[in-house]
């Protein structure tokens, strides 16, 4: 894997760097800089989250350890920070599975459609035997995973009502950079277009794309809902995070604050994930306040979906691995 920043991202590389040091020098000689990146803005249940770790760790471990908080992809977008934690620029930060599917091509499974049935089988699954098998794949690339954020379920948005999978045949589909979902789309006929997060809503807005997918987090906090006419609740893949640190840098580390990391990053997600599910509501209300349309899908339909996006997990199973196939199908099984 090439360990090279695109562009202009170059000055992000160097302010990390530049911060790092600080943490070493004789102004903060007694505390350990952690760099904490995620992509959402501060008033997001990713943030608030990220908030009790970074307190949570500060008591425990006596003012030892001191985490920075940089939402909103302040140090570059999700695949140049892993680059980064990579060379032990960034410490720490949360990652969609789906951004890291170029650096692990497993990470991907947990954005096969219709993988979990429900957020419940999906926490147990990712809390289990087969979620730490999962984590432990990233180590390969020198980074280091202890859990999973979330998001939550992804829905669909379009400037058209959307009840079958033929209403996406010939719309241009705004992706993240994922071999799995470009590929779901083009099952429905779609033509995937990836683009950065952080710039979905002016292509949006310019109709570069018709559509896109994102939870409800994203679609209410980056408002695209403004610029797109329905929003569809299908629940049809779910956007998890991995929550990851630098492997060099962790291993540099005490016992002792190798394992208070951990396990503050365990406790905080059920925190996490109870404030995600806690605000979907509240962004139903402001989508539907906007005058957007806002449309559930029902059995029958999302069967159709179902159907027409099977043959993604048949065709990823060898790229994943199939051990890992079988033994995730077989944990989803258990959990129901």
């Amino acid at each position: 894997m090439k360990k090279q920043f695109i562009g202009g991202k170059l000055k992000a590389l160097a302010v990390s760097i530049a911060l790092g040091t600080l943490a070493h020098t004789g102004m903060a000689s007694a505390e350990t800089l952690i760099k904490f990146h995620h992509d959402l803005p501060e008033d997001s249940a990713q943030h608030l989250a990220a908030e009790r770790f970074r307190d949570a760790v500060a008591e425990r471990s006596g003012g030892e350890l001191r985490v920075q908080l940089f939402p909103n992809n302040t140090l570059g977008d999700d695949v140049e920070v892993t680059q980064q934690m990579q060379l032990g620029a960034v410490e720490a930060a949360i990652i969609p599975t789906a951004k890291l599917s170029g650096f692990v091509p497993a990470m991907q499974i947990v954005d096969l459609p219709f993988l979990f049935p429900s957020p419940d089988v999906a926490h147990t699954v990712l809390d289990g035997q087969a979620g730490d098998d999962l984590l432990a794949t990233v180590e390969q690339v020198g980074l280091k995973g202890v859990t999973f954020w979330e998001s939550g379920f992804k829905q669909f948005t379009c400037d058209q009502p959307v009840t079958g999978p033929e209403d996406f045949a010939g719309q241009k589909v705004r992706v993240m950079q994922s071999p799995i979902i470009m590929e779901q789309f083009r099952a429905m006929g779609a033509n995937p277009v990836p683009i950065a997060f952080g710039e979905t809503y002016n292509a949006l807005q310019q109709r570069i794309v018709d559509c896109q997918e994102n939870p409800l987090v994203s679609i209410a906090q980056m408002k695209f809902y403004e610029v797109q006419s329905d929003v569809i609740i299908s629940n049809h893949a779910y956007l998890g995070y991995a929550f990851l640190f630098s492997q060099r840098w962790f291993d540099a580390l005490s016992p002792e604050h190798q394992a208070l990391l951990t396990e503050v990053a365990r406790e905080t997600t059920t925190f996490q994930r109870e404030e995600t599910a806690r605000r979907e509501a509240g962004y139903i209300a402001t989508i539907e306040d906007s005058g957007t349309a806002v449309s559930t899908l029902d059995d029958e339909q999302l069967a159709a979906f179902r159907d027409a996006t099977a043959s993604v997990h048949d065709e990823f199973a060898s790229v994943i691995g199939a051990g890992l196939v079988e033994e995730f199908n077989a944990a989803i099984a258990d959990a129901q």
